[in-house]
């Protein structure tokens, strides 16, 4: 089976220690290949009947397991430059906690930039969140993976804290129920349209 490894989210970013690597190196059989996404993740294959121990020693030197495929992926955040409390680390972590590894339609793709220089590129992904002064934007229908690449539009602006976590989940939980199979989200976005989409949440 395969498995998707990412470190866990902190300031300087997706970065992996040695220790890590090693880990990695250790669970991998010989003849394995890894591939590195552009999601920030690393997909490798194990003995499926060794997941539970692999996932556990995997976990116990920092790193986060999901699974592949149709899945939401892990928060795709920004370094966080500006310090864990201003860039807003802790909610990100949140977010990380309540997008990763649901089943959906069609890959889904979350954003986080803890300011407005936005360097994670959220307006390029499914849905995109960005720290501002007064709150968080939210972004929806992102392409950065097509010859038909689109920004993300604006649904909410300066979303304040406590509203942020359910608006997510309503966008993921909205795409499970209403999704076609294999639909990309931006394509369900156009179809939905914004204004739908906005009403709903």
């Amino acid at each position: 089976m395969k498995i998707a490894v990412t470190p866990r989210l902190g300031v300087g970013g997706s970065l992996f220690t040695i220790d890590q690597w090693k880990s990695i190196g250790d669970v991998l059989a010989e003849d394995v290949k890894v591939e590195f996404t552009t999601f920030k993740q690393l997909y490798i294959e194990i003995n499926e009947a060794q997941y539970e121990d692999t996932k556990h020693k995997l976990e116990e030197s920092g790193l986060e397991v999901y699974p592949t495929g149709f899945f939401s992926k892990n928060l795709i955040a920004c370094n966080f430059c500006r310090g864990a409390e201003e860039a807003g680390l802790s909610i990100a972590i949140q977010l990380n906690e309540i997008v990763a590894g649901h089943a959906v339609p069609s890959p889904l793709k979350v954003g986080y930039a803890g300011c407005a220089n936005a360097t994670s590129e959220p307006l390029f992904k499914d849905i995109g969140i960005v720290k501002m002064k007064d709150g968080f934007n939210v972004y929806v229908g992102g392409e950065g993976k097509s010859i038909k690449a689109a920004v993300a539009q604006l649904l909410f602006e300066n979303v304040p804290e406590s509203r942020l976590l359910p608006i997510v989940q309503h966008l993921i939980s909205q795409f499970q129920a209403l999704g076609k199979k294999k639909e990309k989200y931006a394509r369900f976005i156009q179809r939905m349209t914004i204004e739908r989409i906005k009403e709903t949440c």
